[in-house]
């Protein structure tokens, strides 16, 4: 079986190298020549553990390829992924232009039936939307082409997102005809026989069920967080409050930990789509907007937890920051709340260094008014306090005791609660951090 991915981002590239690792021909499509040349020069993108190897592998066997010839690749393909991005627009929508542009394209190219996939993350409807698209170009072309949309949403989370295609928790599949489904159960044979379960429904609801996935997923998150700060008012622990909540099997330990509040390219995109669809369905999504107002304001409080670690007196202070990516194992800088907390800091006079692991040139261009440094303590020298934003497994272990020698304050302000407060607090350090 022959397949073509469009869009060569996170979604698609991934979506392309795991196929091609399954047996499939997979060639993935971008008109960014640029971007294609340095993938057939073995250079990725993005940082996800696993990513390089296994492309350089199916690249090396024939199994994966590169191509700008959206005509060609979509004519050899049986089954075409959507995988191009959908920023979300000022007022919340999503923003389909490219995968209306795509959708034209492949109607452009259609000489022959295929099934159409959106993987991209959309809003309920976008799959008449594409298929409306594709039958305009027929029609304009004077073609009568038999083809199928269908629907299948990714689950990958970004760190993880190899092991998330090979070995799902679900697949979800979105079809309006058992031609598709044919073909697209032949296509993800291969984690059938790992009795992969797979939830087969119409386009509409499986375009749904992401949202509400991550709706959910953030709801719990906010959840969380609002408990954190009510723990700080009354004396209580929330990392005890979260393990009585998460012993509970209905209610389960995932995301239930504090912080300064969800980021990345999913949830905050996400939540906003998901509340301005289901209004303009006329269905307000009550939680979901509560949600989204809560991670608002928790990124705010970081910043005062911050000002008050500071005595109140925050200008012309220096804080090392730890931890940019909105999550570890990630360069990705898309809504990370070291961001806004960092602006949030600058705004009061701070002076910020920094150091992440992976993601400190994506941030550089981000925040060119930030000292970007070599390691954890480069940043922390000479700083008036330490504040730890992303949970990356070498800050778990830092050396207490050169910490603070490099510290002109020891000030600790940690927004992920990788440290016991008893004894940090034992070390000598003025520590602060989220619900404890």
């Amino acid at each position: 079986m022959n397949v073509c991915v469009i869009g060569t981002g996170y979604v698609g590239l991934v979506t392309g190298a795991c196929f091609a690792e399954f047996g499939v021909n997979v060639v993935c499509v971008d008109k960014e020549a640029d971007k294609i040349a340095a993938l057939e020069a073995g250079e990725i993108p993005i940082y996800e553990p696993g990513l390089e190897d296994l492309v350089e592998r199916n690249v090396r066997e024939q199994r994966l390829s590169f191509s700008t010839d959206t005509e060609s690749s979509v004519r050899d393909a049986l089954v075409v992924f959507i995988a191009v991005g959908t920023p979300a627009a000022e007022d919340g929508s999503t923003d389909l232009g490219a995968v209306e542009a795509v959708a034209r394209e492949i109607g452009r190219a259609m000489d022959s039936y295929k099934v159409v996939v959106t993987k991209s993350t959309v809003p309920v409807g976008t799959g008449q939307r594409v298929r409306h698209a594709i039958e305009a170009e027929l029609h304009a072309a004077g073609r009568d082409v038999h083809f199928s949309v269908a629907s299948n949403p990714e689950f990958l989370r970004e760190g993880a997102a190899i092991g998330d295609f090979m070995r799902p928790d679900r697949v979800v599949v979105g079809v309006e005809d058992e031609q598709a489904h044919a073909i697209l159960r032949d296509l993800f044979r291969p984690l059938f026989l790992i009795e992969t379960p797979f939830v087969v429904t119409n386009v509409e609801t499986a375009e749904l069920s992401k949202y509400a996935a991550n709706a959910f997923l953030a709801t719990k998150i906010s959840f969380i967080n609002e408990m954190a700060n009510l723990c700080e008012r009354v004396g209580a622990d929330v990392h005890a409050v979260a393990k009585a909540m998460g012993l509970d099997r209905r209610i389960g330990s995932k995301f239930l930990h504090p912080g300064p509040g969800y980021g990345g390219s999913c949830f905050p995109k996400d939540t906003l789509s998901a509340a301005h669809f289901a209004r303009e369905a006329g269905e307000t999504l009550e939680v979901v907007e509560a949600v989204i107002r809560v991670n608002e304001r928790q990124r705010l409080r970081m910043v005062d937890k911050v000002t008050e670690a500071l005595g109140g007196e925050t200008d012309g202070r220096t804080v090392g920051v730890l931890g940019l990516s909105f999550k570890p194992e990630t360069d990705d800088m898309r809504d990370a709340p070291a961001v806004e907390i960092i602006r949030g800091l600058q705004g009061r006079g701070v002076t910020v260094r920094a150091y992440d692991p992976v993601a400190m040139p994506v941030a550089a261009r981000m925040m060119p008014d930030v000292q970007m440094c070599k390691n954890a303590y480069e940043a922390c020298e000479g700083a008036d306090a330490m504040l730890l934003i992303t949970e990356w497994n070498q800050f778990r272990m830092l050396d207490l005791e050169r910490l603070r020698s490099v510290l002109r304050q020891p000030v600790v302000v940690d927004l992920r609660n990788v440290y016991e407060p008893g004894p940090m607090r034992e070390a000598g350090f003025h520590y602060s951090c989220v619900g404890r």
